[in-house]
């Protein structure tokens, strides 16, 4: 056999090029999906289509969501629409400029500063647009549906809370309702400053991290297609009976009208968000800190949701619609999470996340 037909039986090696790609939006779509699947040679791929490949589900969850609000707040009518645009829009390059320092390997991945950064630009990121929401949701729509949501609980369940809870409203039922609804915010710090920082287990970290984005952000833009201020304002001057308190009602009271988003009332969030924190912790329940916190956040979060409605703040339905959101993210996160998991290993890029500080020298 001649050397000739030697080298036509040698297997032949096929690389695609980076400007073969650029040539066509043909081209560009089969790089996209390309770049996401698995067992291609990421050294043909260009770094924006390696940072895409590195992405994580709460990565694109948080694009779509500011993306998404971008989109409302321009097509808004409100005479602070191109303020607000603005800011959403720093808000959306903010963060992809953020994911592609780290998933981009800008900053090494794995690496204390790197993980550091990635857990403030989530935290921040989603804090930051609820604060907004008070400037944003206006400027979406200036429609408000109370009436159509007090009708709706009226004629489906009978019963307004806030209404037939009235006759029980005093200075120490108000205190005591207004001490656990202020705990939601010591609540909330507790698991989402305990996880990040603390939590050794990659797993369980991206579970909780994918749900409590996925309730925050579907959240909030349901309160733009839902909007309402609650029964404290659609009811004013019905009830027989004031919240009055010395200590934690102020409290509550300063807190909501100096921070709070204003017409933010469908779905619950005081609601979804401790209802997620103690699916989760039920869930982990045999492991630690969770064999320990399970049961008072669970208690906790029966008398947040209570307080909800106790002090006016939400209709029967926005609590419906925060247990729903709470279960439906939940049961996604922990599935997502697993499939998440198998995607990562099979395509060779590095997990979700990355553990940041150990504790586990002192825990048993």
């Amino acid at each position: 056999m001649g050397p000739c037909r030697l080298l036509t039986m040698q297997p032949q090696v096929t690389t695609r090029s980076t400007t073969a790609w650029a040539e066509s939006p043909r081209g560009l779509v089969r790089a996209l999906v390309s770049a996401l699947s698995p067992g291609v040679d990421t050294r043909d791929l260009p770094w924006f289509l390696r940072w895409m490949r590195a992405m994580a589900v709460q990565d694109w969850l948080l694009v779509g969501y500011f993306t998404a609000l971008m989109v409302m707040v321009y097509r808004g009518t409100g005479p602070r629409r191109d303020f607000c645009v603005e800011r959403v829009g720093a808000d959306l390059a903010v963060v992809l400029l953020g994911l592609a320092v780290v998933r981009g390997e800008i900053a090494r991945w794995g690496g204390f500063v790197g993980s550091l950064f990635y857990r403030s630009l989530l935290i921040c990121s989603v804090l930051g647009s609820y604060f907004q929401l008070k400037d944003v949701l206006p400027e979406v729509t200036q429609r408000s549906v109370d009436a159509e949501i007090l009708t709706f609980d009226l004629r489906v369940f009978g019963y307004e809370p806030a209404l037939a809870w009235d006759r029980y409203v005093n200075p120490h039922t108000t205190e005591w309702f207004a001490f656990f609804y202020f705990g939601y915010f010591v609540l909330i710090s507790l698991y989402v400053f305990g996880s990040m920082l603390f939590a050794r287990d990659r797993q369980r970290l991206a579970e909780f991290s994918l749900g409590i984005v996925g309730v925050f952000c579907i959240g909030h833009l349901t309160y733009t297609l839902v909007p309402g201020f609650g029964p404290y304002h659609h009811l004013a001057g019905t009830f027989a009976h004031a919240l009055q308190g010395p200590t934690f009602w102020p409290l509550v009271w300063a807190a909501v009208h100096s921070a709070g988003a204003q017409k933010d009332i469908f779905p619950s969030l005081h609601t979804a968000v401790p209802t997620f924190m103690s699916l989760f912790a039920v869930r982990h329940r045999r492991v630690f800190p969770f064999r320990y916190v399970w049961l008072p956040t669970v208690l906790f979060t029966s008398q947040i949701i209570l307080a909800t409605m106790f002090l006016r703040w939400h209709y029967l339905v926005d609590i419906v619609a925060g247990l729903t959101l709470a279960t439906v993210c939940s049961v996604l996160s922990a599935r997502l999470t697993d499939w998440e998991r198998r995607r990562r290993e099979l395509m060779g890029v590095p997990p979700t996340w990355v553990p940041l500080i150990d504790l586990s020298r002192f825990v048993r």
